[in-house]
């Protein structure tokens, strides 16, 4: 590493790359990109080659691989190939799903337009089948992936959709209740909330590695403004359930 050449500190590269401060500490964490100096205050620094990691890193995330998938291929233990033609398996297997909603919706439509006049039952129809999604969302899945939640959700149903939506709350409420009674992670009441809790969450990703990690980084992200709209989960509440998850493992 020359002497000249320029270093970044956290906040600096966050800033040139649009990413937060907290991805990169995450990114630190998991051994996927660290930096390569240190101040003497102990301050993160970035160099060149890491600039150039985290340029593939942010290249692969763009192809819908996972962060485990990416440090697989970084560190050379599977093949850039390997991933590349599991990916495209996955990509004809969401068009797939694509072409399906496809047909789903051509046929809401036909109905719509045989009545002339759209009922508020054929609107609230549409609006249910059809996932829409903001643009926050929108910087956490790509395309396929917003199609694979989408053809989930109809697959789920409504109901099934409401049913977990409606356990959140009063789950969240018991796993604060057993941090308040100081409950041991690892006992058996911790692991069956845990269980319940990783249980929810897969019905949102189905165990699809991209979606449950873009859902990650959306919580981590935006932790404030999911506590001040829906009321948690808080930080608290997750390192719970991640220690109690862990002593299952």
């Amino acid at each position: 590493m020359g002497e000249s050449e320029k270093l970044y500190r956290v906040g600096q590269l966050a800033e040139l790359t649009g990413l937060t401060v907290r991805t990169l500490h995450h990114y630190d964490e998991i051994g996927l990109l660290s930096p390569s100096r240190r101040s003497g205050a102990g301050y993160r620094l970035y160099g060149g080659e890491d600039v150039t990691r985290l340029y593939e890193i942010l290249a692969l995330r763009q192809l819908g691989l996972s962060l485990d998938q990416i440090s697989d291929a970084i560190h050379g233990e599977t093949s850039l190939e390997a991933m590349l033609v599991a990916h495209a398996d996955h990509v004809d297997a969401q068009l797939a799903a694509m072409q399906k909603l496809q047909i789903h919706m051509a046929t809401v439509l036909a109905t719509v337009r045989r009545s002339h006049r759209p009922t508020d039952t054929d609107l609230l129809d549409l609006i249910r089948k059809v996932m829409t999604v903001d643009a926050r969302v929108e910087n956490y899945f790509d395309a396929d992936q917003l199609a694979a939640l989408a053809v989930r959700r109809e697959e789920l149903g409504e109901d099934q959709i409401r049913a977990v939506e409606n356990r959140w709350p009063s789950l969240i409420a018991e796993v604060d209740a057993a941090i308040a009674a100081g409950t041991d992670p690892a006992s058996d009441q911790a692991g069956a909330l845990a269980t319940e809790w990783m249980g929810l969450l897969e019905q949102f990703h189905g165990g699809d590695p991209g979606l449950r990690d873009g859902m990650y980084r959306m919580q981590e992200e935006n932790t404030e403004e999911i506590q001040r709209n829906f009321g948690g989960p808080t930080p608290e509440q997750i390192d719970f359930i991640r220690r109690a998850n862990d002593s299952r493992s």
